[in-house]
């Protein structure tokens, strides 16, 4: 397993903004994305997250890893689909009125300690961006727990973490009506 160094909640990197990518993507920045795709992969292993001392992960965004670039991997399955991208310059285009929450709480590869509360999220979105491992820009339309996760790896490239929207108003807010994923 290719191990990457993940930054914590603590630090300042994890609190800024990030900046477009240029284009053409050089192959040392789509190896990386592919790295952290792949990393993503190999932490869900629990014989690895043992010999590596790793967390498991369904996503990971460029500051996460030290970058201040607008990029993120996700990798995971959920109902039977694989969700597997390296998305560069992601823009969410469209949302639902619908709101909706994990039932058990999000978590984060760069906090280490737990934060209770109702993470409220649009059930439904619509995103945009150039996924590195096709090559070509995607358009994907996501709900529930894929939405939820993709949403969680867009804010870390705006510096949000997601214990930043617990029981927040003042970003989302909580909404009575917001569905229960588990």
């Amino acid at each position: 397993m290719e191990l990457l160094k993940i930054h914590l909640d603590n630090e300042k990197i994890l609190h800024e903004k990030c900046k477009e990518v240029t284009f053409p993507l050089s192959e040392e920045k789509k190896k990386l994305i592919k790295s952290m795709v792949t990393y993503l992969h190999d932490s869900q292993d629990e014989n690895n997250q043992k010999e590596f001392n790793v967390r498991a992960g369904v996503g990971l965004a460029a500051p996460q890893i030290g970058v201040l670039e607008r990029f993120f991997a996700v990798n995971f399955i959920y109902n039977e689909k694989e969700y597997k991208y390296g998305l560069v310059n992601p823009k969410i285009i469209s949302t639902s009125k619908k709101m909706a929450y994990l039932e058990n709480g999000e978590g984060c590869l760069s906090v280490k300690e737990d934060h209770e509360g109702e993470v409220i999220r649009y059930q439904k979105i619509t995103i945009t961006g150039y996924d590195v491992l096709t090559e070509q820009e995607v358009t994907l339309k996501l709900a529930n727990y894929p939405a939820i996760v993709f949403q969680h790896e867009y804010d870390h490239l705006d510096g949000i973490l997601y214990y930043d929207r617990i029981n927040n108003s003042s970003l989302l807010g909580f909404d009575e009506d917001a569905i229960a994923i588990n």
